[in-house]
Formats: structure tokens, C-alpha cells, sequence
């Protein structure tokens, strides 16, 4: 079968990730696949390393950054432009299905209408403002798709909740394949950091935007370094484009802190699961809800307790006071009150760890991931 993949970016995080595993294993059972991204960049390499043909292409992506009068009409041009090409390259490769990932793309679900292909759209987001864009988007999946996969139950009750579609919508979880988390070695990040290998380590993973999280990872920074001097805390990611400022905040705050030399900001990294390896404690501190954050689940492969704040997918993930712990979203000094006992014991961060290790294995792991996208193209 030939599918045409349609991805926001050629960056590696959560969604990147997802795509990455999908074509692999598709292209290993001798589907073939074509792939096109709006840059290069990991992404596209590790695509191609695959065997997928990819292409480079401006897909007329739609960003926070274009909620404008003059970004929309920008938009609506770049789309129109997209949909052309992306017509032509169905009918110049006899593209049986086009694949859709992230609802930032719109220009596939156009052009598969046109040439009458199968859609399927996989939606890693829960959009809840602007108002009108939400509805929009969730028109458009539901009109301009043969199958809507989600990634949590949280974003099914969103999407279904604007716009019922419960015949549309196929609930699947995101998977990781358990193997690679396997002799990972723990010491790296501390080594390069010149940590001592008892030194307490918290961290988070996530691009750097408004609404991840990054500006209260530093309050209950802030509040754990004055309850404890020996904890250390790294931050990993790089902006989304249009964010670059948020950087200067973090330095402030970090300042005002006082967290300068005890809070390591480490950018864009690819050894993420040596850093995961590294932790004692993984947190998700996403302001708004987080559909189902890959990063959680390379925390719980990794066999670290996953302190998440208590919306979105990480509520279907973490079982709270088991596998991890919920906090609210804004508020910092109940969140160190219920990370304290994590933080008093390695034991018990220990204990989680393993718990969660077997929880994800258990329900998220990658055979089961292919089994239900193999079954979704079946029956598209």
C-alpha cells in the first residue's frame, strides 16, 4: 500500500517521535511510505535512514503566530499552495491513503478529498482557545476524514465534545518499545554536568512554549532548592519558533531564584533517555492540558516516578500515589507539599519507578502501538 505521511515539523519530540515509529514499522511490512515535512532537520534524516521517500515541502502549517488578520490570509495563500502540490504528488505516486499527523496540518485533509483518497487524521492536541478555531478544526476532522485517531481519552471527550464524531474517532495510545530503555547508561548527564552520582536530580523535557510549563518547573524549583541545597534540576528543549523570548524570562527567573548554579538548562538534546536514565524524579509541569505527552511515558520506560500535573493524558497515565504524582497546574507550594515524601526518599522514588516501568510496559508498549495502527489501515 502506498501512504502519504503529512507531519508539522522535522524536529524529534512527541508527535516527531510517534511518526518516526509509525513509518518504521509500516515501512518494515513492506507498506510504502512517502513522507513530507515542511524542513529539514532529526527528523527528516532519521526518515530517510528508514528507506521513506521524503519531501520537503511549505505545507502552509498552521501556528499560534499566524492569529492575525495578515497571518490568516498568509495562511489561506500557503494552504491553497500546499494543496496543489500535495495533489499532484498523490496522482504522480499513486498515493492510496494520506496520513495526516497533528491537526496543524489541514492541507492533506484538502487535497485527499479532491483526488477522493482515504484520510486519516492522527490528533495529538487538545485545542481549546480561540473559540472559532477550535470549532473549525473540529469540522474539518470531522468532514475531511475517514478515521480520527486520538491519542488519550482526553482528547477523544475534547474533540467529540465540539462536534460529536464517535463514528469518526479511533482511540489508540501512543507506544515505545521497551528495549531501547534497556542498559542505558545512568551516569552520563551527571558526568558531563560534574555531578556526584548521589546528587538529587529532578528534571523536565519539552519544547520550550507558554503553556509547557517551563516558568513553574522554576517556582517548585525555587521552593525545593530552599527546603533542600543538595537538589539539582536540568531542563531539556529547544522553542517553538516564534518563542525564542521565553528564554530570556527563564534566565530572569532562574536569577531571581537565586537557581543559576543549581538549574541546568540543556536545550535540544537527543540522548533523552540517558537524561531520563539520569533522573530521580521526571516532572511535567504543562499549564494547560498535555493530550498525552511522549515524554511521560520515556519517563516510566525508564523506570522513574512521574510527577505530572493533573490534566490531560498524564491523568490516563500516572496512577496517582503509585506510579507517580498528580499536582495542580497553578500551584506551586501544594505541588512541593505532595513531591515532598518523592523527594525525602529514594526509596520510595525507587518503588514508583519500577511501578510505573511496569505499567507502561503493560499498556503502552509498541506491539501493541502497531497492532492497532495495522488494524486502523485494514479498515479505513
Amino acid at each position: 500500500m502506498k501512504i502519504l505521511f503529512l507531519h508539522s515539523s522535522s524536529d524529534a519530540y512527541g508527535s516527531g517521535k510517534i511518526l518516526y515509529y509509525i513509518v518504521r514499522f509500516l515501512h518494515n511490512a513492506g507498506h510504502e511510505c512517502y513522507v513530507i515535512l515542511p524542513e529539514n532537520g532529526p527528523l527528516s534524516d532519521e526518515l530517510k535512514y528508514l528507506g521513506a521517500e521524503v519531501t520537503i515541502e511549505e505545507l502552509g502549517i498552521l501556528r499560534r503566530k499566524y492569529y492575525t488578520v495578515k497571518g490568516i490570509f498568509n495562511r489561506i495563500v500557503s494552504l491553497f499552495r500546499a494543496v496543489v502540490k500535495i495533489r499532484r504528488y498523490i496522482a504522480g505516486n499513486g498515493i492510496e491513503i494520506v496520513y495526516s499527523n497533528t491537526t496543524a496540518v489541514m492541507a492533506g485533509a484538502i487535497a485527499s478529498r479532491l483526488t477522493r483518497k482515504k484520510h486519516i487524521w492522527h490528533v495529538h492536541e487538545i485545542i481549546a482557545k480561540p473559540r472559532l478555531l477550535a470549532v473549525f478544526l473540529a469540522f474539518m476532522l470531522k468532514y475531511f476524514s475517514d478515521k480520527v485517531v486520538v491519542v488519550s481519552q482526553a482528547v477523544y471527550d475534547h474533540w467529540n465534545y465540539i462536534c460529536p464524531m464517535q463514528d469518526k474517532l479511533t482511540l489508540i495510545y501512543n507506544g515505545l518499545d521497551a528495549a531501547e530503555f534497556h542498559n542505558v547508561r545512568t551516569t552520563k548527564i551527571r558526568t558531563e554536568l560534574g555531578l556526584p552520582t548521589d546528587t538529587p536530580l529532578i528534571g523536565m523535557v519539552g519544547r520550550v512554549h507558554y503553556w509547557k510549563g517551563q516558568d513553574y518547573f522554576l517556582k517548585i524549583a525555587n521552593i525545593i532548592h530552599n527546603y533542600s541545597k543538595d537538589v539539582r534540576f536540568i531542563m531539556v528543549g529547544d522553542p517553538f519558533p516564534g518563542y525564542e523570548y521565553l528564554l530570556d524570562i527563564h534566565i530572569r527567573l532562574k536569577k531571581e531564584y537565586d537557581l543559576e548554579n543549581a538549574c541546568f538548562d540543556l536545550g535540544y538534546r537527543t540522548d533523552v533517555m540517558q537524561i531520563m536514565a539520569s533522573l530521580d524524579i521526571f516532572v511535567l509541569p504543562s499549564t494547560l492540558p498535555d493530550p498525552l505527552p511522549t515524554v511521560v511515558l520515556e519517563a516510566m520506560f525508564s523506570g522513574k516516578p512521574v510527577v505530572a500535573t493533573a490534566h490531560g493524558g498524564a491523568t490516563e497515565m500516572v496512577v496517582d500515589g503509585q506510579t507517580g504524582i498528580l499536582i495542580p497546574w497553578d500551584n506551586a507550594e501544594m505541588a512541593f507539599a505532595k513531591m515532598k515524601p518523592l523527594i525525602d526518599s529514594s526509596l520510595l522514588c525507587h518503588k514508583m519507578g519500577e511501578q510505573g516501568r511496569v505499567r507502561s510496559e503493560q499498556n503502552y508498549s509498541l506491539k501493541t502501538f502497531e497492532e492497532s495502527i495495522q488494524k486502523l489501515l485494514i479498515n479505513v
